[in-house]
């Protein structure tokens, strides 16, 4: 399952992408193969959607509900099944190097649609136009995203509860331009609660490629993606677990954060002053909370920077490398400007501030997590981020399985245009 956790604020942005997982060799390969039918009658589906979340693999079942998925790498993965009147349909495998067999078995939606006529949902142009902009972001790259069904996804904004959702029907297509994939987001649900400032969405996406004739299109789609790539957590935990941190370009620092007392005693000042003023014309700008220009929370930044040693360390077995450290982790990335649309967070009023480089932080819930070969986490949802990362969205969204060339490629990272 793929999914975003972000939690937005004047001070920063908290993001936490959940991706496929995939631990195993990367040199054996294996086929997954199978059956879908109806779960209740046992009918064979044919020319249904089946293909492995997160990734570019996919297949169309035959006349007899067949499939087969060839040359998988090892690891472990999710194939889902969609078809057009039926619940999506998911399994987890772990591939290795024996062929693997699944049945997917999709469950019919309820029978009182039976004969109901559904007809698109009007979204609210102002609700829809909020969702692009959260959902596909403002990178530059996401500038060249187009979702293509708009007309699948529902929109709908509470004002009561300042909460907007989104869900598709069946899916939510992106054409990225940028990068040269089409995305289908399966079971897509999106929501934000703009009081209490925290989104998420949730969805299995599959990649496929463009379609192009044109060489040089392609080799701008390589080059973009190498950018992408390049600064990206999935970079990153593939340099901690190589231990490559900076040879591949980044800078790994301790990061300590601790609550300002002055701030605690400030608010509480203020609760009681609007309690005071209450019935009157209350002017925040008098409170002490206003005058007190100190930050609610105190950054310790030590300038040594971390060894990989200092993010890892192998599990109990010997089997797994896992992502263990104290505090916090700032990660820069020296190798590739910030995206020209990045600014860091700052107060209305003020201008904003274009950083030199890719700055990031890393939040780790719990005590240590497996790393796998892809640059994935096995629990995905166990990490926030924080600061660039939190900015880049569908725009530099890559499938797990890629790999960025071993030449280096183009080089430098290609140019976002």
């Amino acid at each position: 399952m793929h999914g975003l956790l972000l939690r937005l604020g004047w001070r920063w942005l908290l993001v936490v992408l959940g991706t496929l997982a995939l631990p195993g060799a990367a040199q054996a390969q294996a086929s997954i193969s199978g059956e879908v039918r109806d779960s209740l009658t046992q009918a064979p589906l044919a020319f249904a959607s089946v293909f492995l979340a997160n990734t570019t693999r996919g297949a169309t079942t035959d006349a007899q509900g067949r499939f087969t998925l060839p040359n998988v790498p090892a690891g472990s993965y999710d194939v889902v099944c969609s078809y057009l009147g039926y619940r999506l349909a998911r399994r987890g495998v772990q591939v290795g190097a024996a062929p693997v067999t699944v049945q997917l078995r999709p469950a019919p939606l309820s029978q009182q649609l039976a004969g109901v006529v559904v007809r698109p949902h009007r979204n609210r142009p102002e609700d829809y136009q909020r969702f692009v902009e959260l959902f596909v972001g403002t990178t530059a790259f996401s500038g060249q995203c187009r979702i293509r069904n708009p007309d699948g996804v529902r929109v709908d904004f509470d004002p009561g509860s300042g909460e907007l959702t989104a869900e598709a029907y069946d899916y939510l297509q992106v054409d990225n331009a940028a990068l040269g994939y089409r995305i289908r987001f399966y079971g897509l649900h999106f929501q934000i609660n703009f009081r209490e400032q925290v989104q998420s969405y949730y969805a299995w996406p599959v990649f496929e490629e463009l379609p192009t004739k044109s060489a040089a299109r392609r080799a701008r789609w390589a080059a973009n993606r190498l950018t992408a790539y390049r600064g990206s957590l999935p970079h990153f935990l593939r340099s901690v677990r190589t231990g490559q941190l900076t040879e591949e370009g980044f800078v790994a620092n301790r990061l300590r954060r601790v609550p300002n007392p002055r701030w605690v005693r400030a608010d509480s000042l203020l609760s009681l002053e609007r309690q005071r003023h209450a019935g009157e014309v209350w002017h925040p700008a008098d409170s002490l909370l206003q005058r007190l220009r100190e930050p609610p929370q105190y950054a310790y930044l030590y300038t040594r920077p971390l060894p990989a040693d200092s993010l890892r360390r192998p599990s109990a077995d010997g089997h797994a490398l896992l992502l263990r450290f104290r505090d916090l982790v700032q990660v820069t990335y020296l190798r590739e400007p910030p995206d020209p649309a990045y600014a860091l967070p700052h107060r209305v009023g003020e201008p904003a501030a274009r950083p030199e480089q890719q700055v990031s932080v890393l939040h780790l819930l719990l005590p240590a997590i497996a790393i796998t070969p892809t640059g994935q986490l096995l629990d995905p949802l166990a990490v926030f981020t924080e600061g660039y990362w939190g900015f880049e969205r569908i725009g530099e969204l890559l499938p797990v399985d890629y790999e960025p060339p071993a030449d280096g490629g183009v080089g430098r990272a290609g140019k976002k245009e």
